[in-house]
């Protein structure tokens, strides 16, 4: 479920629900309560917590199961250094 996913995706990337609740103007309790599935977010923080992390809101929903970031932002030169580095990831 969505609380699996979020919890997932935020250790991770090494923060805990304190970090991510600040980032997300939220408390810790409603972090907590995403997690254990007791309550769902908004379409609206749903958004935002799929572009905090840079993926699809499909994924945190279980739509689907592959993750796609967003590179929209990023320059030429730094989408290439993307690409290299995730055949070096996918070669190991």
């Amino acid at each position: 479920m969505f609380g699996t996913r979020l919890k997932e995706l935020r250790t991770s990337h090494g923060i805990t629900q304190v970090q991510l609740a600040k980032e997300l103007g939220v408390s810790k309790q409603c972090i907590s309560n995403w997690e254990n599935d007791n309550i769902l977010p908004s379409i609206d923080m749903l958004v935002h917590i799929s572009r905090y992390f840079c993926i699809s809101c499909d994924y945190l929903l279980e739509l689907e199961e592959k993750i796609t970031l967003d590179i929209t932002d990023l320059t030429l030169e730094q989408r290439a250094l993307m690409q290299q580095l995730l055949k070096q990831f996918s070669q190991k």
